[in-house]
């Protein structure tokens, strides 16, 4: 099971054997190309389609990216992904420029009512991924929501 925010909040990048970074318009279509562009970088750098980590990761990127574009829009701005892989994890960041909300690496996704259709996807990266977390966006408005996976 994953590690809350809580308990890694504070762990320095990785340094990056390679890397992807890119901004997206922060609307449906670029948190979608991000997800694709992100899946094509997985399976070039060794995690091919249909594997475990490749859609693991994919399904991370797509709901870290769905909530930089439905919670983090802010009008005229973009969001940013970038992604890492080293030996031994594949890192993703996305980052938005709307402070206000969960900016706190302390909480905790709110689990929401069971008729509810949205509102799992924090829940799911917690889940899905190794450890994850919440860092102010450094220099700037913003945050940054990172996730990591330790195929």
């Amino acid at each position: 099971m994953a590690s809350s925010p809580t308990a890694s909040h504070k762990k320095a990048p990785p340094h990056a054997d390679r890397e992807f970074a890119m901004r997206f318009t922060s609307t449906p279509r670029g948190a979608r190309l991000a997800r694709l562009l992100v899946g094509e970088r997985l399976d070039a750098w060794g995690h091919p389609y249909s594997s475990p980590t490749h859609d693991t990761f994919s399904l991370i990127t797509g709901e870290l990216c769905a909530n930089a574009v439905q919670h983090g829009h802010v009008p005229g701005r973009d969001f940013r992904v970038r992604l890492t892989m080293t030996a031994e994890v594949l890192r993703i960041e996305v980052t938005d420029t709307r402070t206000e909300r969960r900016t706190d690496p302390t909480m905790q996704p709110a689990t929401p009512p069971p008729d509810s259709e949205t509102g799992r996807g924090l829940l799911l990266v917690e889940h899905l991924a190794t450890s994850w977390g919440v860092t102010p966006r450094a220099g700037a408005p913003g945050k940054t929501v990172w996730a990591e996976l330790w195929p």
